[in-house]
């Protein structure tokens, strides 16, 4: 694990309450992997105390292709991302990963199907990369994983869609959903995938209620699905155990710290409640 003071090279809206941020961190760029997150604080300050955790969007290349920048999307929740969305290109943040596991191996499908609700499409952009083998990433050479990879996105009104065509450009088909009909399918992600007939490997991300969703589909249609989950966290690196999910073992049910045992899981060995 890294832990650095970085340089904030860009800050951009993607969407309503919704910020790209860019940090100059080369070690970071070449080690961390999709499905990995960083945690991020504010310097010179105990207001917030705490980090807070934000999954992988992107790494920021040279021109020689070397990996030089990090990038991380996020929304306005709370007083440390409000407190975020004030910094400006060239001022710094504690960052400090790459910490969590990548996402687990689907093997070499057809398709991969990425399915995200709300803020959970924001480890979904290098994965794409990662899958269509456009990329490598954490020093693996770029490799083809799949033929194609169609993103599933939900949100609840079209000023929250953010990073659409960053998924478009990437090679992603993409299939939106949302709560009040104002871009895409009214309804939920699920119900429009459901609707599509049955795909998989399923791999998701967003709020858990979406997840159970998710894990209720692939368990019908029989195919693989592994989420990424979205779950509070104190410290990052697994000391303080605030982010424990229950998930079925041979002996019986046990927890996990989704920080350093996740925060990606099979879907099938999840305890939903």
């Amino acid at each position: 694990m890294l832990y650095r003071t970085a340089r904030v090279l860009e800050h951009v809206s993607l969407a309503d309450r919704t910020f790209r941020v860019r940090l100059e961190c080369p070690e970071l760029a070449a080690a961390i992997r999709p499905g990995q997150f960083v945690m991020l604080r504010l310097p010179n300050t105990t207001d917030p105390l705490l980090g807070r955790p934000f999954a992988l969007y992107d790494t920021v290349l040279d021109a020689s292709g070397t990996p030089v920048a990090v990038e991380v999307v996020y929304l306005v929740v709370g007083k440390m991302t409000g407190r975020l969305a004030e910094v400006t290109a060239g001022e710094s943040l504690q960052v400090w990963g790459p910490l969590g596991k990548p996402f687990l191996d689907v093997g070499t499908p057809d398709r991969v199907t990425l399915v995200a609700g709300g803020i959970g499409q924001t480890p979904f952009l290098a994965y794409t990369r990662e899958l269509l083998g456009t990329r490598g990433f954490g020093g693996d050479p770029a490799r083809p994983r799949t033929k194609s990879v169609t993103l599933y996105y939900g949100v609840r009104s079209a000023a929250l869609a953010a990073g659409v065509d960053d998924f478009r450009a990437a090679g992603a088909a993409v299939h939106l959903a949302s709560d009040d009909g104002s871009i895409g399918t009214k309804g939920f992600v699920t119900q429009l995938l459901e609707s599509h007939g049955k795909v998989g490997p399923l791999v998701g991300c967003g709020p858990e209620p979406m997840l159970h969703a998710l894990a209720k589909v692939a368990a019908k249609w029989d195919v693989p699905c592994q989420v990424s989950l979205e779950t509070p966290m104190a410290c990052g690196v697994g000391i303080c155990f605030s982010c424990v999910a229950k998930v079925k073992t041979p002996d019986g049910d046990d927890y996990k710290r989704v920080c350093i045992d996740g925060p990606c899981f099979d879907a099938a060995k999840l305890v939903w409640e």
